[in-house]
Formats: C-alpha cells, structure tokens, sequence
C-alpha cells in the first residue's frame, strides 16, 4: 500500500560527550542527508533552557540548515508564539522565505516549551497563550500582501506567505487549524494520548482557506531503526533514558545507549516514559514497514514527521536511511511546495 510522505523533525540534541557546535552542524548534515534520501521537510523546535538540546534560536538554526540543504522544505515544528511578538517572527520567517524561497514552513505552538522560571526570563506575558488565535492571525496577515494604509509591516515578511501550521497535542490545536483552514501538525511523538480525537475533529470542522483547500494533517512518531532488532532496542534505550529524565524533572545531555534500561527505571517510570513514548516504531526495515502500514491505516496521515533521539551520530544517519527504505522510496521531495499550498476553489 502507498504510504504518507515522511519528514524529520529535529531538536538539535547534544549528546553526552559532544558540544552545542556538534549538535547544530550535526543537525545540518541529518538535513542534507534527508534531502539527498527524498524526506520532505526538515523542522526544528523551540525549547529553552534544555543543556540537551541546541535549538532554542529556532530561526537561526533554520538559517543554518536552509544554507547547507537546496531543496528541502526547512521550517519550525514550531515556534512557541506566546513567546514572542508576532511581528518578530513575522519578520524573522519573512527573512528566511527571502533568503530561501519556496522552503520555508511556520509551525506556530502556544506551549512555552520550558519552565516557569524561563519564561520570566523570556519576559513572557503568562496571558499570551490565551490569545494565541488571534496572534497567529496577526502573523498571518504580516505575512500577506500588505493592505492599503497598513501602518505596520513586516520587512521582510510582507507579500512572503510562508505557509502556516498550527502544532498541537491536544484538541485545542484541532479546533484551531480546522477554523483557520491551515495545515495541521500532531505532536504524538511525546503526546500520544489525544492523537485519534484530534485528527478527528480537525478533519470534521475542516473550513477551507485561501492556504487550504482540504484538511492535511502530520502525525509525529519516533523511530529508531537498525540492522538488527537487538542494536534498535539498545539504540532506544537513548530516548527512554531522556524521557525517563522529563518524568524525574531532570535535565541533561542526550544520553548513550545502555545494555539495560530496566536497571534505569522505576516501574512507575517504565509506565510514565512509555506512554509518552507509545507511537514509536523501533526495530529492522520489515518492523519498520509494517508499523508505518498500520500507523497510515489507523490515522489516514496525510504526513508522517520523524524524531530519532539517537545518541551516535552515524547510528541516527543510518537509521533514516533504513527507515526510507522501508517506506519504499521517498522520491526528492518535490510534492513539498504543492502540499499545503492547494488553495480552495
């Protein structure tokens, strides 16, 4: 059966033994090889004050990564917009659609994507994520080709229409996406409990959009693929190390993979982590395969966006290399552009 496109979804991690330089030119190396495979996209994600990941000046990695790549979409997955101003990102991702047309994506989140007490440092205003509606619209419209007598633009940025998402791990992302007519992107890579009833009622309450003529909807997993099922387990022992670390409330740099991850958890934490971590696919090309064949028939993805917390660098390159394998040829990605741009009649 054919399977959704596949796309990558990065969070620059640093590794135990590696450095924030490691993690940012590793991330641009993972994007011209999932260029040259034919993944579709490659996103990066806003986090703060995380000593494991690289990423917290999205933008700016987006830069880095859009001038090592040539063809492939580069975008966020996503900007925490209560964070900022949405004339800042209007005009960061107007710059960014200037310097590389045709490639730039905007996910837009109402999450901090950190702590309380980061957030005062971010100068966030505790409110801001109540009007994240109206906030996206302003970005939007920034984004738009200027109207007569606007006052405020974004330069660069007006007349640009960067492609909007709305992220989300729960309904309140649905809702929103399908009022708007954007792209929808669900974040059941560490939020799988809700998958199911959000694409539900975002493909339910769809209205079409001058960006979107019918609903399109990413589903994000985790996958973590080796020549053997044993090397895939260990290699994952990687991620459940991390979110084993989030359930404790610690923080620190991408850990190596250990022989035995049972000696690492409580039980209780066994159950915490591997909830958060449920829609993962982890194992050989045949594993692989099958699990993205049930994953597209229970979903119907429109899209499917990768995260792979691999701790060795050529492990992670290898494991998108068999996992574009089992899906049975990627193509080069140019369907990219046309996918979230089928303007309503």
């Amino acid at each position: 059966m054919p399977l959704p496109p596949l796309s990558v979804l990065d969070l620059a991690p640093i590794p135990e033994g590696g450095t924030p330089r490691d993690a940012l030119d590793r991330s641009r190396d993972l994007a011209r090889h999932a260029e040259q495979l034919g993944y579709r996209r490659f996103w990066l994600a806003e986090h703060h004050n995380m000593t494991g990941i690289a990423s917290a000046a999205t933008a700016l990695v987006i830069g880095h990564v859009a001038a090592g790549t040539q063809r492939i979409r580069v975008g966020a997955g996503g900007i925490m917009l209560p964070n900022h101003a949405p004339l800042t990102i209007a005009e960061q991702f107007g710059t960014l659609a200037t310097l590389y047309p045709g490639r730039i994506d905007l996910g837009l989140g109402r999450a901090p994507g950190t702590d309380g007490a980061t957030l005062r440092a971010l100068r966030r205003d505790y409110g801001a994520a109540e009007t994240f509606p109206q906030d996206v619209l302003k970005v939007q419209a920034l984004l738009d080709d200027p109207k007569p007598g606007q006052a405020v633009r974004a330069v660069p940025g007006a007349g640009t229409k960067v492609p909007l998402w709305i992220l989300g791990s729960s309904l309140f992302g649905a809702e929103l996406a399908a009022m708007l007519g954007l792209p929808y992107a669900f974040a059941s890579h560490f939020a799988p409990d809700a998958l199911l009833p959000a694409l539900e009622t975002y493909r339910a309450r769809f209205r079409p959009s001058a960006q979107l003529a019918e609903p399109y909807a990413i589903v994000g997993i985790n996958v973590v693929a080796a020549e053997s099922e044993a090397e895939a387990r260990r290699l994952f022992t990687t991620p459940q190390q991390a979110f084993t670390n989030l359930v404790r409330g610690t923080r620190g740099l991408l850990p190596a993979p250990i022989d035995d991850i049972e000696g690492y958890w409580t039980l209780p934490e066994k159950r915490q982590a591997s909830r958060m971590l449920a829609r993962s696919l982890v194992g050989t090309a045949g594993t692989i395969r099958a699990g993205l064949e049930a994953l597209a028939a229970e979903t119907g993805a429109d899209e499917v966006i990768v995260a792979s917390a691999i701790h060795d660098h050529a492990a992670r390159l290898r494991s998108y290399a068999i996992l574009a394998e089992a899906h049975g040829g990627l193509g080069d990605g140019s369907g990219a552009i046309e996918a979230t741009h089928r303007t309503a009649a």
